[in-house]
């Protein structure tokens, strides 16, 4: 028996998600927990597993397409089975421009080529959704005639792409012969981080203070670890990152101010250590957050950190703990870059966040006059001024540096 594969409702607020690749096609054959295809909500980005064995007997919406929640988008099952009666029907959300509708095309049809390079003149209405509205009028493409592979043949962001290959020398991301420049579309992920960075430093008083930790200690822990697990002695491998996230936690429970939410009339300090970690991913900045961090050893902590990032990486961690809510501070590492002071950017409405950087070994006076080099890590904390004065913010910064310097595992 067929099975119909569902856009899933990631979180309660979702109602439309973006097809932004499919990695199978019509006529493929599949397993359980292959990827089928990526897809955006309006706050990340996921990837969606095949639920069955079989073939990918059809798609009903192409690259690009909303697609409402919750709606089929496509069947697997065995040659010869039916498809039309898993094929949606009407779309539960408009989100395009409509007037006076036009013919609908079937799913998948292919997109003519453009006519021409102005906005359409035309008395026709015609379904188009606003993101491919946008990108017409950006590359001068003329939408009249195109039919849309979306419901009803509404035109689609991938309809317009498609359109955009006819004309080469205005083809996104093409570099061509004397060309000045090169021209991406702005993705899904790339607006909302542009939108939350923007609104963080235009709505709060932020401010950073840097500071430099000793990390013998640290590297001693690290030489330990490393060898254990050579010699089978550890099962599992702690990081430096996983060390710093334990001091900054230990850290956060003699400073709570650090550890809260400037909501404008009240400030809300948190009981609980909810530890937000920045993840590099291939769509985008992403912060999950991990629960009740003050209550794990350093062992759970790091397995958690990296079941956090695994997810997020792979595109299925879950919605709700990636809103700037879920945590209530946050730690950015650029050690691994090189980076040696940088100024992270608050996630709102948290009251803080710290940077840390690379290690650099710099003189220091060890016993009477005695100087040696001496491995020291960059500590960069970016605090909202509204939320901590100046004095509690460095008396924060200074407990981490103690709690890395005197570490112990």
């Amino acid at each position: 028996m067929a099975t119909p594969v569902v856009m899933p409702r990631q979180g309660q607020s979702v109602e439309t998600c973006i097809i932004t690749k499919w990695y199978k096609s019509k006529g493929d054959k599949v397993t359980v927990s292959d990827l089928l295809f990526s897809y955006e909500t309006d706050k990340a980005a996921f990837e969606l597993e095949s639920p069955a064995d079989g073939v990918l007997l059809d798609t009903f919406f192409d690259e690009g397409a909303e697609v409402p929640v919750l709606i089929n988008v496509a069947v697997i099952g065995q040659p010869g089975e039916a498809t039309a009666p898993f094929m949606p029907g009407a779309p539960t959300r408009k989100t395009e421009t409509e007037t006076q509708p036009q013919k609908a095309s079937q799913p998948g049809s292919p997109a003519p080529a453009a006519t021409g390079v102005s906005p359409p003149h035309t008395d026709e209405k015609i379904r188009i959704s606003p993101r491919a509205r946008k990108l017409a009028g950006n590359r001068g493409v003329s939408y009249t005639g195109l039919k849309g592979t979306g419901p009803n043949g509404r035109i689609l962001v991938s309809d317009i792409e498609k359109a955009l290959k006819h004309l080469p020398e205005t083809k996104p991301g093409t570099s061509l012969p004397g060309a000045e420049f090169t021209e991406q579309p702005v993705s899904n992920i790339r607006k909302i981080i542009a939108r939350t960075m923007h609104a963080s430093l235009q709505n709060s008083a932020q401010l950073t203070h840097h500071m430099s930790a000793d990390v013998r200690r640290l590297l001693e822990a690290r030489k330990k670890i490393k060898e254990g697990l050579a010699s089978g002695r550890e099962q599992q491998d702690i990081t430096l990152n996983d060390m710093v996230c334990w001091c900054v936690i230990r850290a956060l429970e003699k400073f709570p101010e650090a550890n809260s939410h400037f909501l404008g009339e009240t400030i809300k300090t948190f009981n609980r250590v909810h530890l937000g970690i920045a993840v590099d991913t291939p769509r985008g900045l992403m912060v999950p957050a991990v629960r009740n961090t003050d209550t794990m050893d350093i062992r759970k902590l790091s397995a958690e950190l990296r079941a956090a990032a695994e997810a997020c990486r792979k595109g299925n961690i879950d919605p709700e703990l990636i809103k700037s809510t879920a945590a209530s501070f946050t730690v950015s590492n650029l050690g691994n870059y090189g980076v040696e002071m940088f100024t992270p950017v608050i996630n709102l409405p948290q009251a803080a966040i710290l940077g840390v950087c690379t290690i650099t070994h710099r003189p220091a006076d060890v016993w009477n006059n005695q100087f040696v080099f001496v491995p020291y890590i960059g500590l960069s904390l970016t605090y909202d001024h509204r939320a901590i004065d100046g004095g509690p913010a460095t008396l924060f910064l200074r407990e981490i540096k103690e709690q890395i310097e005197s570490f112990k595992y």
